[in-house]
């Protein structure tokens, strides 16, 4: 499974199951709490009624008098009330008392005077001195019809003489329970919803966050510029920059040692030229000789010069991730200049540089004018080394709208490149013998590369059409 939808689950498993424990054990709390709100109310009203019909159960006048009155009244008064909302028109008590024998006295509904009660709870736990109370169903089939019943004994001093019975509908609270029960449950869900929502924008930044990573790290394993793509003071910030820590030592590492390596693997050549040379210098031997040993060790260490110099400068464009500084590049400018620089040099092997600097405007270059300059004359130096004696090397600089930019090709008509070597032409020191059977350092080309994609642009050399080769440095507008 995909670590986003993981991470989604988990979170959401964990708040899902709080919330619904939490929800659960409120909606089973609110029908309880709010019946014991009610017994509570009952006890106090039945006490204090006990308390008032006290005097006419003593004197025998418990259906007819004052007490008996009052509730008669107490049922024709109109009832208009909004309880928290809820509308109420009516008196929901009913109220009756019965005798030390548990036998009802007065009944405020008038139905049940003179059956016998002593063997509900209510009644018979209250005449013994207890706490009497009952939740009866009015209809034994009907689970809603259940009636509370809360008892208070009346007294004869401190002799109980009867008990009062006042009682309530748990209907009537209904209501009430429904409507807390039904905004729980309506703020639950927006709970739920809520941490839905927050549990898919977590999830969504992290899978970003480590999908920027999995990108960069993949890039560097692939060995491609990649800048860190995350900033701030966030854990995934923290371990990118850890990661580009553990990149940057590994690379200087690794870079160094093949460095040494390559070096020392290129010098070899030169070096053993130049020792063989000079041992054979210091023996006698005829002026030609001598002088065409001496040139044998000045051509040799100019090679060690290039080398040095080109693997310098290449190993400082390579440890770049990205362009310090950007500047307006004029192209044209800058071609013709080096143009004008080589021209001697084409002079002397007798090859043309045909240059025409573009009718129409070309769209504008930003990047290092420095490392450009290097990329165009490496480029025209390999057109140079392989162009034959009375042939042509032709420039040119154009938009290229396919790839958003411009492009600067340069053409020779030299032996072009082998089948063999296609693949091969960027790689580190490979070079093709040029046609006078000197060789490269093998370095050019790898400049030109790292160069374009500094600059976000391609490189590509091939075989030209009619023989020769091509080369295309594209760069972005």
């Amino acid at each position: 499974m995909h670590i986003g939808l993981r991470i989604f689950f988990g979170f959401f498993l964990i708040v899902g199951l709080a919330a619904f424990l939490t929800l659960r054990v409120f909606v089973q709390e609110v029908k309880p709490g709010v019946r014991q709100a009610m017994e509570d109310t009952l006890v106090d009203t039945a006490n204090v009624l006990a308390v008032l019909a006290a005097d006419d159960f003593r004197s025998g006048h418990l259906a007819d008098g004052s007490f008996a009155k009052k509730l008669a009244r107490l049922q024709e008064n109109p009832v208009d009330a909004s309880v928290w909302g809820m509308h109420k028109d009516a008196i929901g008590y009913r109220i009756y008392i019965t005798d030390a024998q548990g036998i009802v006295r007065f009944d405020s509904t008038g139905t049940d005077v003179g059956a016998d009660y002593s063997r509900w709870n209510d009644v018979y736990l209250t005449l013994q001195g207890k706490y009497g109370a009952r939740s009866t169903r009015s209809n034994p089939a009907d689970e809603s019809s259940t009636v509370m019943y809360v008892a208070a004994p009346v007294r004869d001093g401190d002799r109980i003489i009867g008990a009062l019975t006042v009682a309530k509908p748990n209907q009537a609270v209904a209501p009430f329970i429904a409507r807390s029960q039904g905004k729980i449950l309506t703020y639950g869900l927006l709970l739920i919803g809520g941490a839905a929502v927050i549990g898919v924008g977590c999830t969504l930044w992290l899978v970003y966050g480590l999908r920027k990573l999995q990108r960069y790290a993949r890039a560097v394993a692939a060995g491609e510029r990649a800048e860190m793509p995350l900033r701030g003071a966030s854990e995934l910030a923290e371990l990118g920059r850890a990661v580009e820590t553990m990149r940057l030592r590994l690379e200087d590492k690794q870079y160094v040692e093949h460095y040494i390596h390559t070096l020392t693997h290129e010098m070899k050549s030169p070096l053993a030229a130049i020792g063989g040379a000079a041992e054979l210098l210091q023996e006698d031997m005829p002026a030609a000789d001598r002088q065409r040993f001496l040139g044998n060790i000045r051509s040799q260490s100019q090679r060690l010069d290039q080398l040095i110099r080109k693997l310098l400068a290449l190993a400082e464009v390579e440890q770049r991730q990205r362009l310090e500084n950007r500047e307006p590049v004029l192209l044209a400018a800058e071609i013709g200049q080096l143009v004008q620089a080589l021209e001697p040099r084409a002079r002397q092997r007798n090859v043309a540089l045909h240059w025409q600097p573009p009718a129409q405007a070309v769209p504008a270059v930003t990047g290092d004018t420095f490392l450009l300059r290097q990329a165009i004359v490496n480029l025209l130096e390999n057109a140079l080394d392989f162009a034959p004696a009375g042939s042509a090397i032709d420039i040119a600089l154009e938009a290229a709208p396919q790839q958003g930019g411009v492009a600067i090709s340069v053409e020779d008509r030299g032996p072009g490149i082998p089948d063999y070597a296609v693949g091969r032409l960027f790689e580190r020191f490979y070079s093709l013998p040029r046609p006078g059977g000197d060789r490269s350092t093998g370095l050019g080309l790898c400049m030109v590369r790292e160069v374009a994609h500094l600059h976000g642009g391609e490189i590509a050399v091939g075989n030209r059409s009619g023989g020769g080769a091509r080369a295309v440095l594209t760069l972005p507008a």
